[in-house]
């Protein structure tokens, strides 16, 4: 009997009909397109969850280092690649937090929503002046009282944005939402379609005005057009890429501690791994927070852990001593946060409001 041949859809080379896959490029021969196969794929090649995410999770979460160990010694195929890992584990943080981010957003954009409609209640001479009252001093500290953990912000650092909040909220004849041009003005150019370069104008932005600085005044518009609607979803919506960004930052700060241990490919598997335990972490706290409102010192307890875990992952991965580990991972620990974090924050803040 005649074999018959077929011709594989993918490299388009020809091999017999009975075969299930072609022998040149391993696609299936009779891979027809349905929505089981197109979403199978996805998760299949974006984000393998297979026996090596599970072979995975229990080394990652409490065998700090052990992953990176072995996948720079070789052992690449039984566990799941790093940057598949941090992929995944971030999607589903981020996944997570939309949820809570949501929330926080509708509060934050109510409380600015606010301010604007009080400031345009200020400027009437026949009502007494009166800033942001209580509650909505609560809604805007609120998410950040609950997510300790998250903004980095101590208790007496939110006290202190209580009291000014406060103090501010209290001084008389100050409008609290006061950008340095007439507010009202513009209020008027805008209900009659006044042109946007008028608009700009009333702002106090220049003719001969550069790209950034007439963007800046172009999102300033927005802002007050929208009551400041959205601002921190933007803010929101810039973490992941920040996240991506200060990764590689990490690994290269560790590239100077650890100059001899191997190449900044090296560093950049360990800290994939770090950050994908982080993010693993952060979403387990975040599902504890939905099922049950978790105290802070619980929060902080988590904090502990962090920190403690990178002290050995980094003995068991870059295998030097106990004190020499502890005083490097202090040390790396300590120009991340106060040097890095602070510039991506701004960076953020600003890249955030430029885009929204």
């Amino acid at each position: 009997m005649e074999n018959k041949n077929t011709i594989c859809k993918n490299c388009e080379k020809e091999f017999l009909e009975e075969f299930q896959f072609c022998p040149f490029c391993g696609q299936k021969s009779k891979d027809e397109l349905t929505m089981g196969v197109l979403f199978y794929n996805t998760i299949s090649n974006y984000f393998s969850v297979d026996a090596r995410f599970f072979r995975s999770f229990i080394p990652l979460m409490f065998r700090p280092g052990f992953l990176a160990k072995r996948f720079v010694e070789g052992k690449r195929l039984l566990y799941l690649h790093p940057a598949q890992y941090y992929l995944f584990a971030s999607v589903i943080f981020f996944f997570l937090f939309s949820f809570q981010a949501r929330e926080y957003n509708q509060k934050v954009d109510t409380v600015l929503k606010k301010g604007f409609e009080n400031d345009a209640v200020l400027h009437m001479d026949s009502i007494p002046k009166k800033g942001l009252d209580s509650a909505a001093i609560a809604n805007l500290s609120k998410p950040l009282k609950d997510n300790e953990v998250i903004t980095g912000m101590h208790k007496e650092e939110l006290e202190k944005l209580d009291s000014i909040l406060k103090n501010t909220s209290n001084q008389e004849n100050i409008s609290p939402m006061d950008f340095g041009y007439d507010k009202h003005k513009l209020d008027s150019l805008i209900a009659i379609g006044a042109p946007e370069s008028e608009q700009l104008k009333a702002m106090g932005m220049e003719d001969d005005a550069g790209f950034l600085k007439h963007r800046f005044y172009s999102q300033m518009l927005k802002f007050q057009k929208n009551n400041g609607g959205g601002i921190l979803q933007a803010f929101f919506d810039s973490i992941p890429l920040a996240l991506f960004i200060l990764l590689p930052i990490f690994a290269f700060i560790l590239k100077l501690f650890f100059w001899r241990r191997g190449s900044f490919a090296h560093h950049l598997v360990f800290s994939f791994y770090y950050f994908s335990f982080l993010f693993t972490l952060l979403s387990i706290i975040l599902i504890l927070n939905f099922i049950w409102n978790v105290p802070n010192w619980i929060d902080w307890i988590f904090v502990l852990f962090i920190n403690i875990y990178l002290f050995i992952a980094v003995k068991q991965f870059y295998r030097q001593g106990y004190l020499l580990s502890f005083f490097k991972t202090g040390t790396v620990l300590f120009l991340y946060m106060l040097f890095v974090l602070p510039i991506a924050i701004v960076i953020m803040t600003a890249s955030s409001f430029l885009l929204y």
